[in-house]
């Protein structure tokens, strides 16, 4: 068995209020790639760091197999502001040595969309001060994968990436032979690249075996073991004070507990919604008409982001809505959102529901009052809220749904981190008992036990609800259907889902036009034509560099024969002149 990369040896870790990690043995062997999953605060962040020993351990060892090459990404990037896109990306690479490398040419088309980086406003020459936050991730992701590491570990790699970006990078990181730790709440994303899931609680690492539905499956068997022996300690103590009540004791046979296989636990469990019933109830306290737009043209300055729009938003209709970054997602909400108070579009009609209540959840944190507590704050809105059927909720409880237990409920917000503040938000927009929920990017900075938590208490909520979100697993858990605005200035349902989005916008790009004023025929052709010639030029680029390298060997080789070395040069000279041009063609065509 070959030996570990990475080894944790009786590793601890602590800070003045908290042990994140404690006596935790565990290692990364060659080319095995683990998920790395828990609770916001309980130490995913340092675990990585401790791997990569840019953090000291307190107790215990951390061993590295000798010369091993190490790629980081921590949630804060260490770029420096003053230098451009292409500084901190390419380095002194050569536009000729970066543009024929394949692996440098994929990543800037999938993180920026070509390489002219299309992503960023001047291209490679943006300087990195001005960028935002999303532009700043992605290029700190790129300088990192366009190297060659025996070990990546990443720290919420897909933040700040759209759906096709994220599928993007699953497909990237499942070709590199390279091994992996990846601590994300994008469950999508863990089934798709990991084989083993780490999950950190309490100073502990559990491990366990495939991706995240493996996971869940895995530790739902061992909570039912726990739960298992905790009820036969409870039937302990009722046996035993029923002898003390009776005196000797009845001969009784031990029982027998019989532990099933994962699936077992899931046969006989119900869908996780009863969407008639949900249904049924949304109608009696929507009635007929939530939103219906007529006509509706939306724009963004000069861009038409929707022109003559016209849908409907039924009761109890859950939506999940995906696009393209800048095809409108947000502006459709919040159009939506001003006709509930009166103002319609410039062009065309929205109609609101008279019993429409509203609850909307945009990207930017509401700031509350720094002094107040948690639990004050939710209390303000409300004490209790009605969850239909009959069944309430205080808030306290609510506030423990959302991972705000115990001694929790009492902090200060000011002291919440910006996750913690996004979760309160989200809490007292329901506490306010709507029924049509609008969520813009709700799972932001929100860790995975939460979210399992949110689309639980969303599984019984009767209303309508349209999700705009980069987590796929997200929306496919919480909406019943998908549409997607695919920046043509139409919205389109899509029965396929995600997978259909995705294959519509590869059809997209497969005849995005190449240059000319041709039709979109001509164009889809050119297109093809390019692509095929580009591949052509890569496989070419691919085989001189394998012969490159064999000339090199030889004329080491044959370094004390003249004769031979002569031949060897001229034949080397003429491998380079071929490189030259078909990459000189190669951007020509990519510039296209």
């Amino acid at each position: 068995m070959a030996a570990n990369l990475v080894n944790l040896e009786a590793v601890g870790k602590a800070y003045p209020n908290r042990t994140l990690l404690d006596n935790v043995s565990l290692g990364i062997g060659e080319s095995e790639r683990v998920g790395v999953v828990g609770r916001n605060g309980d130490g995913k962040s340092t675990l990585l760091s401790v791997l990569a020993k840019s953090e000291p351990v307190d107790s215990g060892r951390v061993t590295h197999t000798s010369g091993l090459r190490v790629g980081q990404l921590s949630q804060r990037d260490d770029l420096d502001p003053d230098k451009t896109v292409r500084d901190q990306v390419l380095g002194g690479m050569a536009e000729h040595e970066w543009a024929s490398d394949s692996r440098t040419r994929d990543v800037l088309t999938g993180l920026f969309g070509g390489l002219e980086l299309p992503g960023l406003s001047h291209g490679l020459d943006s300087t990195v001060g001005p960028l935002s936050g999303g532009e700043r991730r992605r290029v700190a992701l790129a300088k990192l994968l366009i190297g060659e590491y025996d070990l990546l570990l990443l720290d919420e790699p897909t933040n700040h990436l759209d759906i096709e970006g994220i599928a993007w990078l699953a497909a990237h990181l499942s070709d590199r032979r390279c091994a992996l730790a990846v601590v994300t709440h994008d469950r999508w994303f863990l089934d798709e690249i990991c084989t083993r899931v780490w999950d950190v609680q309490d100073g502990n690492v559990h491990e366990y075996d495939g991706g995240y539905s493996a996971y869940v499956l895995a530790r739902a068997e061992r909570e039912r073991i726990a739960a298992v022996e905790a009820d036969k300690r409870a039937n302990l103590v009722r046996k035993e004070l029923a002898w003390l009540r009776r005196g000797p004791p009845a001969r009784t046979s031990k029982p027998k507990f019989r532990i099933d296989a994962a699936n077992a636990l899931i046969a006989d469990e119900p869908p996780a919604r009863d969407t008639p019933e949900l249904m049924q109830f949304a109608n009696s306290r929507l009635g007929k008409t939530v939103f219906d737009a007529e006509d509706v043209t939306i724009t963004a300055g000069d861009k038409v982001l929707l022109r003559d729009w016209t849908w409907q938003l039924g009761p109890g209709d859950r939506i999940g809505l995906v696009g393209v970054n800048g095809a409108g997602k947000t502006s459709l909400l919040r159009t939506l959102a001003a006709a509930e108070h009166d103002r319609q579009p410039a062009t065309g009609r929205v109609k609101v529901g008279k019993t429409v209540r509203l609850a909307y959840l945009s990207q930017e944190v509401v700031e509350l009052d720094p002094t107040w507590r948690v639990l004050e704050a939710v209390q303000r809105v409300r004490e209790h809220v009605d969850l239909g059927n009959g069944r309430q909720m205080s808030a306290s409880q609510l506030c423990e749904r959302f991972g705000f237990t115990g001694t929790k409920q009492w902090t200060v917000v000011g002291d919440l981190s910006g996750g913690e503040r996004r979760r309160l938000q989200l809490l007292r927009l329901l506490m306010d008992e709507p029924n049509v929920l609008f969520l813009d990017e709700p799972t932001n900075d929100l860790d995975i036990e939460t979210l399992t938590q949110l689309e639980d208490l969303l599984d019984g909520w009767p209303g309508s609800m349209i999700v705009v979100s980069h987590d796929r697993y997200f929306i496919e858990r919480t909406t019943d259907t998908v549409q997607a605005l695919l920046g043509d200035q139409s919205m389109r349902m899509l029965p396929g889902g995600i997978e259909e989005y995705l294959e519509r916008r590869r059809e997209q790009m497969s005849q995005a036009p190449v240059g000319g004023t041709g039709g979109t025929r001509q164009r889809a052709g050119d297109s093809r034509a390019a692509k095929k010639e580009l591949s052509r030029i890569e496989r070419r680029l691919e085989k001189l560099g394998n012969k490159e390298t064999e000339l090199h060997e030889a004329m080491a080789v044959h370094a004390t024969d003249a004769g031979k070395l002569a031949g060897l040069t001229d034949e080397l000279a003429a491998l380079h002149n071929e490189q030259s041009e078909l990459e000189e063609r190669w951007l020509e065509l990519a510039e296209d």
